[in-house]
């Protein structure tokens, strides 16, 4: 993870310099987004998650980030999912595998008891493999692979991973057309991927990263697939 600084100056509104085609494309998983919409630019300003992103990019952060990613990737892309989804944990859990809600989601991608269950992961009082990071992904990937076939979209697939799917076709009417920017949602998942997004927009910068990769807990190939 680099450029920590820069997500704070992202979301507040301090500009570097870039061309005309960098200060109004924000895209996710190769889908544009209005950038520059007002609505959500304020709306990003004040939230809480601005306000800690001092947390989302501490050492001890970024060391797991730099941990897991390589963990996450080659899983992603078995499974054909595009590649900005791999900052959903980030997000979620800051890549804690421990990290629990008030609300009982578990893990790097947060998953409820039901929600993993139905994804082939064991969730018991002895074992909860919503902690294991491969696992997790691998269900992770089913459940993204079943929302894009649901609304043909990755970035309505991210914001229903992170509200429900009923949420989501409850949001979509002949006037927003599926058209994520233009739905009505609540606060959390209407944000959702723009916040994604700017990670993504940050991070993804060809700047050189100072911790060397951890790779020794990527099992084989073949492994990946799990079931």
């Amino acid at each position: 993870m680099k450029n920590s600084s820069a997500i704070t100056d992202y979301i507040s509104g301090k500009k570097e310099e870039k061309t005309q085609e960098e200060k109004t494309t924000l895209k996710f998983a190769n889908e544009e987004l209005p950038a520059q919409n007002v609505k959500v630019k304020h709306r990003l300003k004040r939230s809480a998650w601005r306000r800690n992103l001092h947390h989302l990019t501490s050492t001890a952060i970024q060391q797991r980030a730099n941990r897991w990613l390589h963990v996450i990737e080659p899983i992603l892309r078995r499974y054909g999912i595009p590649e900005d989804f791999k900052y959903i944990p980030l997000l979620e859990s800051g890549f804690d595998l421990h990290c629990k809600s008030h609300r009982g989601a578990v893990g790097p991608w947060q998953f409820m008891p039901g929600t993993a269950r139905e994804y082939g992961l064991r969730v018991n009082r002895s074992k909860d493999e919503r902690m294991n990071i491969r696992k997790s992904t691998v269900a992770a990937c089913k459940y993204l692979k079943e929302l894009y076939a649901q609304f043909d979209s990755w970035t309505l697939a991210a914001a229903a991973f992170n509200g429900g799917s009923p949420r989501i076709k409850h949001a979509i009417n002949h006037r927003n057309k599926g058209n994520y920017a233009a739905m009505h949602l609540n606060y959390e998942t209407g944000t959702y991927v723009y916040k994604l997004a700017a990670i993504k927009n940050v991070l993804d910068k060809p700047e050189p990263i100072n911790t060397e990769p951890v790779i020794a807990l990527l099992k084989p190939d073949e492994i990946l697939t799990l079931n």
